[in-house]
């Protein structure tokens, strides 16, 4: 059984949708972020950069317990583990990867700014605000533009691609995006969210989720804890 380390985050459901779609068996740890418990030892030896997800996969490559940090490394690793969701031929993997690495590149980095400087940030700097506005709005532009001429990111096949990217976007409103602007990216956005396995996915720590907004939180995930040495 995979051991998964994670918070209810969008980075935290595409490990959880990807364990769902392939139908892998897993126990969820949670990490509260907002409360420090990614510094503890414990999480640190399995994810060093202090962010989940992680995942400890009991049965690795060589039979012994492989250990995985990074969202992106993990989809790429249960993608390989189950052969599904990364394409079958060296072109659709590479396609595939690609498009990963919008997500991992700019999508989720992107967005996650403008979450922060339009809801966490203690004051409203308009520069920043209108920056990172102004750069979602251009990925989703960029992701419209794909999603025009294919079903899926990648290509015709729904891939670890489309499951990465998913999450950031559920978020859509607190990034001021106004979906009238993007229809094929919408199309695409509703299609994935009635998925049964993504339904499952995302409800995975559904209940721990709080705003983090409070100033302890703030301190912890964006304050001196977060560089301090661990």
């Amino acid at each position: 059984m995979i051991q998964v380390y994670s918070d209810a985050t969008p980075n935290g459901h595409k490990v959880h949708i990807m364990l769902e779609e392939c139908g892998l068996s897993y126990k969820v740890h949670h990490v509260d972020i907002g409360a420090g418990d990614q510094f503890k030892p414990e999480f640190l030896a399995i994810s060093p950069n202090n962010k989940i997800p992680a995942i400890v996969d009991p049965d690795g490559p060589d039979g012994q317990p492989m250990p995985i940090f990074e969202s992106g490394a993990i989809l790429i690793y249960l993608a390989s583990k189950t052969g599904r969701f990364l394409g079958n031929t060296d072109r659709e993997k590479f396609v595939t990867l690609q498009w990963l690495m919008f997500q991992m590149g700019s999508i989720g980095p992107m967005l996650g700014q403008a979450h922060h400087f339009r809801v966490y940030a203690p004051e409203k700097i308009e520069y920043a605000v209108n920056r990172y506005t102004n750069e979602a709005r251009r990925l989703y532009g960029v992701m419209d533009k794909r999603l025009s001429s294919n079903a899926y990111l990648a290509g015709s096949d729904y891939t670890i691609a489309d499951i990465a990217t998913f999450p950031w976007i559920r978020s859509w409103q607190n990034q001021g995006i106004d979906w009238a602007d993007f229809p094929h990216a919408k199309r695409w956005f509703d299609e994935i969210n009635e998925r049964p396995a993504v339904k499952r996915g995302v409800a995975v720590l559904a209940d721990t989720r709080k705003s983090l907004t409070d100033e302890k939180s703030k301190e912890i995930l964006f304050g001196a804890m977060q560089y301090a040495k661990h």
